[in-house]
């Protein structure tokens, strides 16, 4: 669905991106994620034909943006940070003037309405002026605005900034529902958030990609943890001599019970916890527990942050 390759931005001496390419397919939900002034909103205005790269090309659906711009923009429903909004509107009459916009077909267009609408939750709320509405409910009226032309891909700009916990759960349960007729891009600074909706990050930092993978591939790490009820003698040498182990580290337990983080080579090399578990059978090491390492997102973006 999007392509975008050796992307590259300046603001004057200020080096926005550089040399950034990703590949999205139809159907994903991806994050893109980094904190503030990584260049996440210049890579979506990009995206969205609202700015050109110094260098580089983006295809969506198959049409490069820079030279097929209208035809791309027909297929993309946005939400950019401060949603275009007229307060003075009524939600109804806001939505029927986006509709005349995005050229829905006259006879489509209670039923577009209908839908994008009930998809949102605003059906209580269709005769208030916008301005009066919470912010809560200004983002749905913007989530709609987005989806009313049946769009291919949803690009959406830090869509739960400035949201109460209560909305961002709304708002989060919505993108999921959207997600279903649309591939979905969204920008964000929040780990949470992309931890509880995406099948897959994109990591900007300084202006560059640091990352680029399903979730459960950065989780993942070659190490194995061990808890025993007491500690055997000699464990941790025999933990060591295994193959594809390159050392064995003691951890802190709250629980008193010695706790072991066996260290595999790497992760292609396999899981460690089978070879584990046959070496404390016969050794008739009491365990308690035997799992595969994993990593957070915040551990992995920290660590990359830091080596920035």
């Amino acid at each position: 669905m999007i392509r975008a390759t050796g992307l590259s931005k300046s603001y004057g001496p200020i080096e926005a991106l550089r040399d950034v390419s990703f590949d999205i397919a139809r159907g994903q939900i991806v994050g893109l994620l980094g904190p503030n002034g990584a260049g996440k909103t210049t890579t979506i205005k990009i995206l969205t034909g609202y700015l050109q790269p110094d260098a580089g090309s983006v295809q969506v659906d198959g049409l490069d943006v820079l030279t097929h711009t209208r035809e791309v923009q027909a297929k993309i429903g946005y939400l950019p940070e401060s949603a275009p909004l007229y307060p003075e509107l009524s939600v109804q009459a806001y939505l029927r003037m986006i509709a005349d916009l995005r050229q829905v077909p006259e006879q489509e267009q209670p039923l577009r309405l209908s839908a994008a609408i009930r998809a949102t939750g605003l059906d209580q709320h269709l005769t208030r002026p916008i301005g009066e509405l919470s912010k809560g409910y200004r983002q749905r009226v913007g989530l709609a605005q987005a989806i009313l032309h049946r769009p291919k891909l949803l690009i959406l700009d830090e869509p739960t900034l400035g949201l109460d916990p209560t909305q961002i759960v709304e708002i989060r349960s919505l993108i999921r529902r959207l997600a279903e007729h649309s591939t979905v891009l969204f920008s964000t600074h929040i780990l949470s958030e992309v931890e509880a909706l995406c099948d897959r990050v994109v990591i900007l930092i300084n202006g560059q990609i640091r990352a680029d993978a399903h979730l459960s591939e950065l989780a993942a790490t070659p190490h194995a943890i061990l808890v025993l009820e007491r500690a055997p003698e000699g464990v941790e040498v025999a933990l060591s001599r295994l193959a594809g182990a390159s050392g064995v580290e003691a951890m802190a337990n709250p629980d008193g019970y010695p706790t072991y983080r066996v260290l595999g080579q790497d992760v292609q090399g396999g899981d460690l916890c089978p070879a584990i578990y046959d070496l404390a059978r016969e050794s008739a090491w009491p365990l308690r527990e035997l799992r595969r390492d994993v990593r957070t997102l915040e551990t992995v973006f920290n660590k990359l942050a830091t080596a920035a």
